[in-house]
């Protein structure tokens, strides 16, 4: 007991020595409030709970603040600090961490990093803020239309604590009525997408996730109807015709790979494979070697982490930031059916990856489509060229079954007149492609 006792003081003295030794932040309680939001979240009956650290300034009840990113005024309803439940108090002081209620309905208006100030008293914003941008976006279905209004109400609810996703209503002739919803990253949409599953039960379809690309239009005309020279594309299927555009921008990124120097000519290879150029490369210790590469946001987006984790036996590590937009050969692969294009399979590509991109999804539709009496043509096509094809057989009828011998001319004659009516269905038949093909085709587009 008394060693125990004896550890005990000795443990509480080296605490209160490292709290005396921690510095006092530098602030200023006569300047004029300036308060940075770390963190919100949104209560269902006072609206959003903003997390400020002051660093200069007071604010209490009945303040009126301006955030200095959307320029909007707020009355202040009440402040309290943390400890760590809610505690209200009269007074937040410089140097103090605490949270703030001032009438906000959204969480999209108390952005993180963004510097709060009394109104009428403008200060210089804190360094470092910059507004959350959606760099991966990827349609949201309902498996069931039924559940429509089930899934809506999940997204939202989501999002009221996540002011980093878009939501845009979005619909399609397969899959029904939906949402084109914009992510931060690959990671960002997998954490959605699970907490959709295991917090409300809801199954879903997601479609293969696209990048935001820009286009450069050419004309005055289409100035004039855009409204900018510049336009930004989040759906596949409303890229322009390179006769609109003088050119595309594709969006890059500044790729870290730390690995260990074993595997450095295989990831080197990969990150070639990838459209991929090389920054810099440097031993940090003796086994390990650190690479920096631009990448297209596109390479990566899908399937590159696990390729990489593949190729390094799981060592190597992967981290990107944004590095904004490059010209790039982009174009609109349409898959067509019977000559008729399916919205939902249109994607954008990078022109020298065209013909394998087209090949590996006409292939893959034409192990999901069922069979029909008529011969139905896959295609991927760039405009008008075809570039790749695949055929699913129709059901044949053995039509010289009765035929036992006889003159040839008989079974031609026979043979002629299936193909014209296999012909003639081919044109008036449509080929309705069911919704457990386009989730199985999306579905392995994805795992790839």
């Amino acid at each position: 007991m008394l060693i125990l006792k004896g550890l005990k003081n000795k443990l509480k003295r080296c605490l209160i020595f490292q709290v005396m030794n921690v510095l006092s932040p530098k602030v200023h309680r006569k300047n004029p409030l300036r308060a940075l939001v770390f963190d919100s979240t949104f209560d269902q009956y006072r609206g959003v709970i903003a997390n400020v650290a002051l660093f200069d300034g007071v604010v209490s009840k009945g303040d009126k603040i301006v955030s200095a990113h959307t320029q909007k005024t707020y009355e202040v309803n009440e402040v309290g600090v943390l400890n760590p439940n809610e505690q209200p108090t009269h007074k937040l002081y410089a140097g103090q961490v605490g949270y703030l209620i001032a009438g906000m309905k959204d969480v999209t208006e108390a952005q993180i990093g963004d510097t709060l100030y009394l109104h009428k008293q403008p200060v210089e914003p804190l360094p470092g803020f910059k507004s959350a941008k959606p760099m991966v976006f990827a349609g949201m279905y309902p498996i069931d239309q039924s559940e429509y209004n089930n899934l809506k109400s999940a997204i939202e609810k989501l999002t009221l604590n996540d002011s980093s996703v878009t939501v845009h209503r979005d619909s399609s002739l397969a899959l029904g009525a939906g949402w084109r919803l914009g992510f931060l990253g690959l990671l960002h949409m997998e954490v959605f997408n699970q907490r959709l599953e295991q917090e409300y039960n809801a199954s879903v379809i997601l479609t293969t996730p696209t990048v935001p690309y820009k286009a450069v239009l050419s004309s005055a005309k289409l100035i004039k109807e855009y409204r900018e020279k510049e336009i930004t594309i989040i759906n596949p299927a409303q890229f322009p015709d390179k006769s609109k555009v003088t050119e595309y921008l594709e969006p890059i990124v500044l790729g870290t790979i730390i690995t260990p120097d074993e595997y450095t000519g295989k990831i080197m290879m990969l990150c070639q494979a990838r459209r991929a150029v090389q920054k810099n490369m440097m031993y940090i210790d003796q086994n390990r070697i650190m690479l920096k590469y631009l990448f297209p946001l596109n390479e990566i987006v899908v399937d590159f982490y696990d390729s990489l984790k593949s190729l390094s036996s799981g060592y190597a590590s992967f981290d990107y930031e944004d590095a904004g937009y490059q010209t790039a050969e982009l174009v609109k692969m349409d898959i067509l059916l019977n000559g008729n294009i399916v919205e939902e399979l249109v994607t954008v590509v990078h022109k020298d990856k065209a013909y394998s991109a087209g090949k590996a999804i006409c292939e893959r539709l034409k192990d999901s489509l069922p069979r029909q009496l008529f011969e139905i043509a896959i295609q991927a096509a760039l405009g008008s060229k075809i570039i790749a094809r695949e055929t699913v057989k129709a059901y044949r009828k053995n039509v010289l079954a009765k035929c036992y011998g006889g003159d040839i001319t008989r079974k031609m004659k026979l043979l002629k007149r299936q193909a014209e009516g296999k012909k003639k269905l081919r044109k008036v038949g449509n080929v309705e492609v069911p919704k457990d093909a386009f989730i199985k085709v999306l579905k392995t587009q994805s795992d790839k």
